[in-house]
């Protein structure tokens, strides 16, 4: 197993700006993996600090693609997809919370780390037809921003962060960690797919 993640990694690192925009639509649609892009815009931005614009920009634009494709499933749910997943009295809250606030949750929920429920926050907009172009436009430049902090500590950190990087007891701690994920992304797929049905 050991060997496997740390080949894994090493390929999104050695594809750059492209591992970004792919392990950035894979967490941002049906998939659990939480800080797992800015785990890797750290390590390619300590390496290299000149590319942080466009790490950035592909970082953001892989988050958009897949909310898109996270947006596509839950809008044709809808509403009624929603009512199948919580009480009457949540979901009327949910709604009219989003009504009112629905920018500033999505907004939110873009730039702020894990645990905040992103992808429910998405969905939510989503089921409730919150527009689709203002959604992804939300997302990416909110991502963006929260890319771009994210990579100016990594310039700020930058050897610090590449010895720990390179130590045992990070190795240990990503392994566990896409444990975790590949747990919750099993998780979260079951439930999206029961929610379609």
């Amino acid at each position: 197993m050991h060997a496997l993640l740390r080949h894994l990694f090493a390929y999104l690192l050695h594809l750059g700006a492209l591992g970004l925009v792919i392990l950035g639509v894979l967490d941002s649609s049906f998939l659990f993996l939480p800080v797992g892009n800015d785990i890797l815009l750290v390590v390619l931005v300590a390496r290299r600090h000149a590319l942080l614009p466009l790490y950035v920009l592909a970082a953001a634009l892989g988050s958009a693609i897949g909310v898109l494709l996270l947006d596509g499933v839950c809008r044709k749910g809808g509403e009624e997809g929603l009512k199948k997943m919580m009480n009457t009295r949540r979901l009327n809250h949910l709604k009219k919370k989003m009504k009112e606030h629905g920018s500033i949750a999505i907004v939110t929920a873009s730039l702020a780390p894990p645990p905040f429920p992103f992808t429910a926050v998405i969905g939510a907009a989503s089921a409730f037809q919150y527009p689709r172009l203002r959604l992804m436009g939300l997302v990416f430049g909110a991502r963006a921003v929260r890319f771009l902090l994210v990579g100016l500590a990594a310039i700020w950190l930058g050897r610090r962060i590449i010895r720990l990087a390179d130590s045992p007891g990070f190795i240990w701690f990503m392994e566990g960690f896409i444990a975790l994920c590949l747990i919750g992304s099993t998780i979260s797929i079951v439930r999206w797919l029961r929610y379609r049905h």
